[in-house]
């Protein structure tokens, strides 16, 4: 038996170096995450104020559409991953002639292109024998197209229509209610596909990660509650969820992540009808649905992406206390974010807030809280209350917006059936009508 020969001087301790494309507020916490992993992070970003330029030293700033700057980004880089799709696919195929790319270009396709996903998803078998299908859908590229699909395979009016790329947080999505509202999407020119409207009782998400070697792990499957395209909300692990629905999701995460050849985060984003799971939409990076993991899991999302490009060993998934709660924190008229934090600080020690150091505008992200502990009723009204002091200065929401106007959520006021929760929807069709952009299809970051 040989004798095993002690490594040369500094071998075996170089920092490996993750390069993320995109300096948003993914990468700001993936930041956060690579400190006590001992990871030299480097992010690609667009300007020197966005959100993760501000805490990574290490920051360049370039065009992600520019292949020039990608690959001069990736050249420096052990491996390289992203914190949105949008990267040009013969970027990709470049920067993987120059270093490790995780995802690689092979996955990214089927969250850059909204069809192909839906073609390659409806085409796996292990999928289809979990009982879970994508919604009916077909290519459109004509008014005529999408008024023959309501009336032969779409199920009738409202219809979903869907860019085929580029599409987030509910941009690049238009509920039609009548054919009038689909003529105005249509005669944009871009590339589109026809989806039925699913009346779903719950939207779901499954979260999991898988490493180059195979190795997978599935977090706790959550609830999402969207407002106006965007997720406002989300509950883990999803209240009142039959188990065996929750492993048949995990299940489903882990399959088309091996399918897809996913190295990383993989989010899958599910419409519940009854026992039937539908897809929605996938993400193959950090995700909305996970932020409530860097409070209250063993392992935070953000590490376990790092773990995964990396192919070091994965971290437990499971849960810290019985419940958690994340809400969004959205801009308002007042950019006064740190003048209000002393209230929510001393109204309620127990509330964990992340804010992203991004301009306040009206309706966008700038932060999230999150609450963890035993009853979600509570805990749900704790989040919503110190978001929405951070983003209006009351501790009591706008409109419908906060848990009272979430009844339908299972576990906390009650089940809502389906027909309640059409309701909110066909609010979005309407406006979809008028000609406002409608939520309820892109990824969450």
């Amino acid at each position: 038996m040989g004798v095993a020969q002690p490594a040369a001087a500094g071998e075996h301790d170089r920092q490996p170096v993750v390069g993320m494309v995109g300096g948003g507020q993914l990468a700001r916490m993936t930041a956060q995450a690579a400190i006590g992993l001992g990871i030299e992070f480097r992010v690609l970003a667009d300007t020197a104020a966005d959100s993760a330029a501000q805490v990574c030293a290490r920051t360049q700033v370039g065009d992600y559409r520019a292949a020039e700057d990608v690959l001069a980004f990736g050249a420096g880089c052990d491996v390289v991953t992203f914190d949105h799709e949008h990267v040009p696919a013969e970027h990709l195929t470049a920067l993987e002639d120059l270093t490790a790319v995780r995802p690689g270009g092979r996955a990214l396709q089927f969250t850059q292109d909204k069809r192909a996903m839906r073609d390659r998803l409806s085409a796996v078998r292990r999928i289809r024998e979990l009982g879970v299908r994508c919604p009916r859908y077909v290519p459109v590229s004509s008014t005529r197209d999408v008024v023959g699909f309501a009336a032969a395979g779409g199920g009738g009016w409202p219809v979903v229509l869907k860019a085929t790329s580029g599409g987030y947080d509910g941009r690049g999505v238009w509920i039609c209610a009548a054919e009038r509202a689909a003529a105005d999407v249509i005669s944009h020119g871009i590339d589109l596909i026809a989806e039925e409207y699913v009346r779903f009782d719950r939207e779901l998400a499954v979260l999991v990660a898988r490493s180059p070697k195979g190795q997978g792990a599935a977090y706790p499957v959550v609830q999402t509650v969207q407002q106006d395209g965007i997720c406002r909300e989300v509950i883990a692990p999803a209240p009142r969820l039959d188990p065996a629905l929750a492993m048949r999701a995990q299940r489903l995460g882990l399959a088309i992540a091996a399918e897809l050849g996913v190295t990383g985060l993989l989010a899958v984003e599910l419409f519940a009808v009854g026992d039937e799971l539908i897809i929605n939409e996938l993400a193959m990076r950090p995700h909305n649905c996970g932020h409530w993991t860097i409070d209250a899991a063993r392992t935070s999302q953000f590490e376990q992406h790092l773990r995964a490009v990396l192919d070091l060993p994965l971290g437990t998934p499971a849960a810290t206390s019985a419940a958690a709660v994340m809400v969004n924190v959205l801009g308002g008229d007042d950019p006064g974010l740190h003048s209000r934090l002393v209230h929510v600080m001393a109204a309620d020690p127990g509330v964990k807030v992340h804010l992203y150091g991004k301009a306040v505008r009206p309706g966008r992200k700038v932060g999230h809280v999150t609450v963890a502990g035993e009853n979600v009723a509570e805990l749900r009204d704790r989040a919503w209350r110190a978001a929405s002091y951070l983003s209006y200065g009351t501790e009591e929401p706008p409109g419908a917006e906060g848990a009272a106007g979430s009844e339908g959520v299972f576990g906390a006021e009650g089940a809502r059936g389906a027909e309640g929760a059409v309701r909110a929807e066909e609010v979005a069709g309407a406006q979809a009508a008028a000609g406002t952009r409608a939520g309820g299809g892109g990824t969450g970051r």
